[in-house]
């Protein structure tokens, strides 16, 4: 197992707001023997990664929110994916009927267990077995989403209702792409969140001084649209952030905007942690108000 335990989990002292901060894809634990296995180095990795990205939202316990992020790297096996997105041309043995094979994420090699690192390079120089695959899920696919329902149940049991923000990065270039934009938040195109959240946090952004996107290039991913549901009072956001505002994407080192954009994600919080406080379940309506 690559991470013991596969997760980190940091609580409040007191939840104050009905809201759940994630990050599945930040873990940077690369053990010797994933190493040995892989063709490639523990740097071309690394690219798969959102590097830091659980440290940007690390205010979220201090202001009464709690925050799980991954250990596992995401090259090792990927939270945000279905429990079996399986390639079969990775295996040297057959799959079960359950495996999803077909999904356009194991198309484009970057299933539960992905083919290639983000950078389109493949990372095995051999087939795996499909019980190396079950292991991987069993020890840390697993564990995280036990961890994230429960924080969900908890959260609706004590408020009400619950808003998860799940937090990733993305490489610049694609940011650039998507008409330059810093930020992209993901919805669903409108299925996992009510748009009053969308809006706040579209707004709580800006007033930070970052562009915004919707849904593109980025709509979500298996935690947006597993756990998404408005009409149940569980509202899941996704929430891209180009890298280049705060790190250096080719060393895989904090930039020096790291503390600036740290002090930014906490601006943010606090304020829809306030929100959350204000409008419980029935969300802000902002385009309302604008009227």
């Amino acid at each position: 197992m690559i991470a013991d335990p596969p997760f980190t989990l940091l609580q409040p002292a007191r939840q104050m707001a009905a809201l759940v901060l994630t990050s599945p894809h930040s873990g940077r634990r690369y053990d010797a023997a994933f190493l040995a296995q892989a063709r490639l180095d523990a740097q071309s990795l690394r690219r798969s990664e959102d590097s830091f990205v659980e440290e940007l939202f690390a205010a979220g316990p201090s202001l009464g929110v709690p925050l799980l992020a991954a250990e596992f790297p995401r090259a090792w096996c990927d939270a945000n994916r279905e429990p079996w997105e399986l390639d079969p041309a990775m295996f040297a043995d057959a799959l079960p009927d359950y495996a999803n094979t077909t999904s356009p994420r194991v198309a484009a090699g970057l299933g539960t267990v992905a083919r290639i690192v983000g950078a389109g390079e493949p990372i095995y120089g051999k087939k795996l077995r499909f019980a190396e695959a079950k292991a991987r899920i069993d020890t840390c696919w697993r564990p995280f989403h036990e961890a994230l329902a429960q924080c969900i149940e908890d959260s609706v049991a004590r408020f009400g209702h619950c808003l998860v923000l799940d937090c990733h990065s993305m490489p610049t270039p694609l940011g650039r792409m998507a008409g330059r934009a810093d930020v992209v938040l993901g919805d669903g195109h409108g299925t996992s969140c009510g748009p009053g959240w969308t809006d706040y946090v579209e707004s709580a952004l800006g007033a930070q001084g970052y562009s915004v996107r919707r849904n593109d290039p980025y709509a979500g991913g298996f935690i947006t649209r597993h756990y998404g549901r408005p009409r149940e009072g569980v509202q899941v956001l996704q929430l891209e952030l180009a890298r280049g505002l705060y790190m250096n994407e080719r060393q895989f080192t904090r930039g020096t905007q790291f503390s600036a954009t740290q002090e930014r994600m906490a601006n943010v919080l606090a304020g829809l942690i306030g929100a959350l406080r204000l409008w419980g379940a029935a969300g802000p309506d902002l385009r309302a108000a604008a009227e």
